[in-house]
């Protein structure tokens, strides 16, 4: 199709105004400084797992599990306590640098060999 001079006068005003629009956008927008560079990016260390998902605070886990210093090389016993939709489950835990080690456990289910029929 032709370009007729009335369309094209039409399209030189619609550039001239989309020009001056991106001007004034540009002298209206503040200085952005750029805080993460590549340089942040490089030293970025990622979190444990279960730090990531939101399962252990690492924080309390350490004032928890810490041995007084006149107790050396002493298990620091701790008694969890885990409650599912059908039952609740209790364990004697001690923690190492290898993992927890569980000493003893009992859940609720295995109340009917006591011969106690609720509470399961």
């Amino acid at each position: 199709e032709r370009l007729t001079p009335h369309l094209a006068q039409a399209w030189l005003k619609i550039a001239a105004v989309r020009q001056k629009a991106a001007q004034a956008s540009l002298s209206a927008m503040a200085f952005v400084k750029v805080l993460k560079t590549a340089a942040y990016f490089k030293r970025f260390q990622v979190q444990k797992r279960r730090r990531r998902e939101g399962k252990t605070d690492y924080y309390a886990r350490k004032k928890m599990t810490r041995q007084d210093k006149n107790k050396f090389n002493n298990r620091k016993y701790r008694f969890v306590v885990r409650f599912s939709n059908k039952r609740c489950i209790t364990q004697v835990v001690y923690a190492t640098l290898r993992g927890d080690i569980v000493v003893a456990a009992a859940a609720s289910n295995e109340l009917t060999a006591f011969g106690i029929p609720v509470g399961h």
